[in-house]
């Protein structure tokens, strides 16, 4: 049956103040009456289609038409158009299609009224012309027990299936990186990859549904698909030279597609496993010391010194820089033999003036970066550094630009370990000790110290 549409005066008994969350906008109760402050947003996604013969479907909560379970976007831009019917984070189902049969049952024994909130659109047009759409969220406490319930329902059975696989001996696996076969338990295979190959996906016994789990896995190296970074290479020794220069075996902790086969991710009804995990870490630190073993770091993104081209490390930039500019800043930093300090010195020179829209090399003045770049590349004067002492100054320590990650990524070599203030070539002046024994006779000390202690 199709969801009532009473006159605005009948709706006014809902609970459109009590802060129903997502899907519909910000509600208010203006002069007693319920109104609508923002537009609704309605979900994307195909309009309802036929359901094949035997595959699973849900019903709409008020009529008789079944949509594709796998599919939910189709059943709720239904129920939102035909029947005003908003059901707030629906992410946070953890079955929805029990979710949808309960409240069928349930909509059909009580009046919609009685468990959403009403939302009233156009409530200053006359009465004709004012619409309301009906708000089913977890602020009511019979929803709210109903999405725990599921979510716990759920949790039991992850941690069944979890069970089940710790147990299984009939495990056979190949291993992705040397194609060597292992039969029985599924840790036995996954402990060899993270020790003979330095690709970890986590403990064996926080992971569910592994076979399907190790299927994707080899379904994007088969693809020539880097598993952390994702890109895409055009032969599997090159994808295999980027793995292990870059570090990157191991999965991308953002990808989402992942989240599926990790026990913690249906531990907490909302929370994703980095939620959880970062409640656990303020746990830990506050009765152990910092650990930070396992920190990952960020990519560095790099600003060319003259545009506004950014790489991820420095060799790109700097190719960038001397295909484009003509300046070479790893030649230049060989050939005037400098330091890592010096290095600083000589980024943040040309930074300033590169702000300033002067050329370090005529000292000519321009009105833009672009038209200071098309000076630069006509008369090549970014190669053409300036004499040491202009730009090899202490007020060059500070960055031009407080996020400037080039300066993060300049080489520190060996010879770079010099501090800023000492300069090269400096004397160091022993004491002269030719006299010891006369200044030990002679020293006040003797008076302090006493008798015995000479020599």
């Amino acid at each position: 049956m199709a969801a009532p549409r009473a006159p605005g005066a009948a709706l006014g008994g809902g609970e459109a103040g009590d802060g129903g969350r997502g899907g519909a906008g910000a509600v208010s109760n203006e002069d007693g009456r319920d109104c609508i402050l923002e537009a609704l947003s309605l979900p994307e996604g195909a309009g309802p289609s036929d359901t094949p013969e035997g595959s699973p479907s849900v019903p709409c909560i008020f009529c008789e038409e079944h949509f594709p379970a796998a599919q939910q976007d189709p059943l709720l831009k239904h129920m939102i158009i035909e029947h005003k019917l908003v059901i707030a984070d629906v992410r946070l189902v953890a079955d929805f299609r029990r979710y949808v049969l309960y409240w069928r049952r349930r909509f059909r024994e009580q009046p919609i009224t009685d468990f959403c909130s009403v939302i009233r659109i156009n409530s200053t047009a006359p009465l004709e012309e004012q619409d309301s759409y009906f708000l089913l969220c977890d602020v009511l406490p019979e929803d709210r027990v109903l999405r725990e319930e599921l979510q716990a329902q759920r949790l039991k059975g992850i941690l069944e299936q979890q069970q089940r696989e710790r147990d299984d001996n009939s495990f056979h696996g190949v291993c992705m990186f040397c194609n060597e076969e292992f039969l029985g338990n599924r840790s036995v295979l996954l402990n060899h990859m993270a020790r003979e190959h330095a690709f970890n996906i986590g403990l064996p016994d926080n992971i569910v549904y592994c076979g399907e789990f190790l299927s994707t896995l080899q379904r994007k190296l088969d693809n020539l698909q880097c598993l952390y970074c994702e890109r895409t290479f055009r032969d599997k020794s090159l994808l295999k030279d980027h793995m292990r220069k870059k570090q990157h075996r191991k999965i991308n902790p953002r990808n989402r597609e992942y989240d599926r086969f990790y026990v913690i991710n249906y531990l907490e009804l909302g929370k994703s496993w980095e939620e959880v995990q970062s409640e656990d870490d303020r746990e830990l630190l506050e009765h152990q010391e910092e650990d930070w073993s396992d920190w990952e770091e960020r990519p560095v993104s790099a600003v060319c010194l003259f545009c506004e081209e950014q790489a991820g490390t420095t060799e790109q930039l700097c190719a960038h820089m001397e295909e484009a500019h003509g300046f070479d800043l790893l030649k230049t930093k060989a050939e005037l033999g400098l330091n890592f300090y010096e290095q600083v010195k000589l980024v943040n020179f040309i930074r300033r003036q590169v702000h300033q829209g002067r050329c370090y090399g005529c000292c000519a003045r321009f009105p833009s970066r672009a038209d200071l770049g098309a000076h630069l590349a006509e008369a090549s004067h970014a190669g053409l550094l300036p004499d040491r002492r202009t730009w090899d100054q202490p007020e060059y320590y500070f960055p031009t630009y407080e996020n400037d990650g080039l300066l993060c990524t300049l080489s520190d070599s060996e010879g770079d370990l010099s501090a800023p203030g000492q300069s090269r070539g400096a004397t160091v002046i022993s004491e002269d000790t030719s006299q010891l024994q006369a200044l030990r006779q002679s020293s006040v000390l003797n008076r302090l110290l006493p008798r015995g202690w000479e020599g």
